[in-house]
Order: C-alpha cells, then sequence, then structure tokens
C-alpha cells in the first residue's frame, strides 16, 4: 500500500520504519518540510515529502502529531484524499504536559472524535497507547506467546480493517475496540494505556476503562506546562 505519515517525531518514525519494513510505500511529511527529512528518510528507507503532496494518492494517512497542532493543518488538506483513503489518528491529550487547554476534548468529546471535526475525515483510533520505544523494539512473529496486542477503534469496518492488518504486520496482535464514540478507552490515563498487555489483558483493560478524565488529563489555568514538569 501507499502509506503518507504526517509527522515526523518518535511514533512517526518508528511507523515509517516498520511499514517500509513490511513492504509498503511510505512517505513522510512534518511542519519543516521535506528538505528537512534527509536523514530520517535514509534511516527509515521512507520518501521525503511536503504535508501539502502527501495526501493525494495514498491508501493509509498516518496524523502522529501533536494534539493541538492539529488545527495547524493546511485547510482543506483531506478533500485531496481518495475516498477510500484510511486516516489514522495516533495522537493523544496531554493538556497539562504540552497542548494547554482543549475545549471541545475538555467537554467530553472523545480525543480522536476531535480530530475528525479538525480535519473533516473520519479516523481509524490506534498506536497511541504504547511508547515508541516499544513499539520499536518488542513486536514479535504472529503466534508468539505474550505478544503484546494494540486496541484499535473506528466507525467504518473496512478502514479498521486495514489498520488491524497493519499493527499484525509490525508485530502486535490487534484488538476491535468499538467505534470511535468508544475510543476513551484508550486515552491517556486508561488502563490499557501503556500497558503493553497480551490480547485478554487489552480486552480487559478496555473493560475496566472509565469515561471521566481525572485530574491529571485535565487542563489547569497555567497550562500547559512540560512533559517534566506538568502545570
Amino acid at each position: 500500500m501507499n502509506i503518507s505519515i504526517i509527522g515526523a517525531g518518535n511514533i512517526g518514525k518508528v511507523l515509517a520504519r516498520r511499514f517500509v519494513e513490511s513492504g509498503h510505500a511510505v512517505r513522510i511529511a512534518n511542519s519543516r518540510g521535506a528538505a528537512s527529512l534527509g536523514d530520517l528518510a535514509k534511516e527509515t528507507g521512507a520518501t521525503a515529502s511536503d504535508v501539502q503532496d502527501i495526501v493525494a494518492d495514498a491508501d493509509v494517512i498516518v496524523v502522529t502529531i501533536p494534539q493541538a497542532k492539529v488545527t495547524n493543518l493546511p485547510k482543506g488538506l483531506f478533500d485531496n484524499a481518495k475516498p477510500s483513503a484510511v486516516v489514522v489518528d495516533t495522537g493523544n491529550y496531554y493538556p497539562r504536559q504540552r497542548d494547554g487547554r482543549i475545549d471541545g476534548i475538555e467537554t467530553g468529546a472523545p480525543e480522536s472524535r476531535w480530530v475528525e471535526e479538525q480535519i473533516g475525515h473520519a479516523v481509524v483510533k490506534a498506536f497511541n497507547n504504547i511508547y515508541a520505544a516499544h513499539l520499536e523494539g518488542m513486536g514479535k512473529p504472529a503466534g508468539t506467546s505474550g505478544r503484546i496486542a494494540l486496541p484499535v477503534a473506528g466507525d467504518n469496518a473496512k478502514a479498521k480493517e486495514v489498520v488491524l492488518r497493519l499493527v499484525d504486520q509490525i508485530g502486535f496482535d490487534p484488538v476491535d475496540a468499538g467505534t470511535i464514540a468508544d475510543s476513551w478507552r484508550q486515552q491517556p490515563g486508561s488502563p490499557v494505556y501503556t500497558g503493553d498487555f497480551d490480547v485478554q489483558g487489552v480486552k480487559d483493560a478496555l473493560a475496566r476503562a472509565t469515561s471521566e478524565r481525572t485530574e491529571s488529563w485535565k487542563a489547569t489555568h497555567t497550562s500547559p506546562g512540560t512533559f517534566d514538569r506538568p502545570a
């Protein structure tokens, strides 16, 4: 498949490498332009691109940028996507550490539902609940005992199936986590977040989740701080 990745941070870089290793044609872009991605392209095997050029002809588009930066994406960017394109949201809302207050999320919208509203395109929520280093180094062949499982949530069954297959291809057991309305179950602060569980462990963690956002994951009047010193 043709996979485009918007965001060249830790998760974007790991996914680019893993998707290339799985035989996909991968393009990657960031806010600074293709010229800034030469070293990363050599490291991962992906092709450096500019954001405005990355959507057309992509079968899968991965958005992996800070939550607060989603509104900085070019307006109408996804209007150029193929009708069948699958958009994957890997993002997490870190109000006290990085993003500051986002009203729509603070008032109860699942993070990925808010992303959908900003970009004007349905998304599949995946790859958000695992550390990048674990995504990089802890994948295992299918059938391996103790293989880490990852939840995948989305409203379109065909789109979700594409992402479930990608999860398996890069070394993790995929778990259908329901719809985008259910995706709060895998947000930061939930039992499944950074848990590195197997399939049953993920299912159990999703079932234990509660919808109320805890104080640690709500913005304050001084937000944001940093990951070292949340505010």
